[in-house]
């Protein structure tokens, strides 16, 4: 196992151009120069960075709540327990591209629909989370005990009162707590999609970084870090509560 591990990091070597590595110290005037700036943040515009991480958050929570919910129907259809698998297969390779395509892949193809701004943000995340959260919900629909199932089978019930009776009761903390940790996420990749155009904070760090205005990315940087460990403490406690 090891050997392959070596063999593949030796083989990514000069692609990745792992050489460069040196430069780190060679060149450690430009790093140093680099790293003063940040160690200067500019707040003079904090409450137009404060107001630009609220409109990040508000497409966090748009995103992974759209998701959260269309993920619902496509993580039943998913399930192998619940669905037959000439409809399940379909439909897990649907999310499988929904997933493996990247947030801002998304984001590019929205803002070339409905233009720049903080909805085609919305809309990346939306889709992308949906494959997410299809494959997470999923998973736990075929964890589930399938004795409460099978009692309401037993009562002549059709599958969706097995489903709505027999299934979601027994997932819905876990769907909750899944939800919540993809908040956290998105608010992460809400900030990267403001670089090709979809709003929010990154729009506005984005624009200082190709200015070389570094103290007013420090300051950004560090209203950005504020933020996302504050909702981390805040899910953390309501994870802990839901499970």
């Amino acid at each position: 196992m090891w050997l392959v591990i070596i063999g593949l990091l030796a083989w990514s070597w000069g692609p990745t151009e792992m050489s460069r590595a040196t430069s780190l110290v060679t060149d450690w005037r430009n790093m140093a120069e680099f790293g003063r700036a940040f160690l200067r943040p500019d707040f003079h515009d904090w409450d137009i960075y404060l107001a630009d991480m609220v409109v990040t958050i508000q497409i966090a929570l748009w995103g992974t709540a759209l998701s959260a919910v269309f993920g619902v129907p496509f993580a039943i259809l998913s399930s192998a327990n619940v669905s037959p698998q000439w409809v399940v297969q379909p439909v897990r390779r649907l999310m499988d591209a929904c997933r493996a395509t990247n947030e801002i892949v998304f984001a590019l193809l929205f803002v070339v629909a409905v233009g720049l701004g903080p909805f085609a943000g919305v809309m990346a995340l939306f889709v992308h989370n949906t494959g997410v959260f299809s494959k997470l919900y999923s998973e736990a629909v075929e964890a589930i005990d399938p004795r409460p199932v099978e009692g309401i089978r037993a009562t002549g019930a059709r599958r969706l009162p097995e489903i709505v009776f027999g299934v979601i009761p027994q997932v819905i903390p876990l769907w909750s707590s899944f939800a919540l940790y993809r908040l956290e996420t998105n608010v992460r990749s809400a900030t990267t999609l403001g670089i090709v155009g979809a709003g929010g904070i990154g729009q506005t760090l984005y624009e200082s970084i190709r200015a070389f205005h570094y103290a007013d990315t420090a300051a950004q940087m560090i209203i950005v870090v504020a933020t996302v460990i504050i909702i981390d403490m805040i899910s953390a406690r309501l994870r802990r509560a839901l499970i």
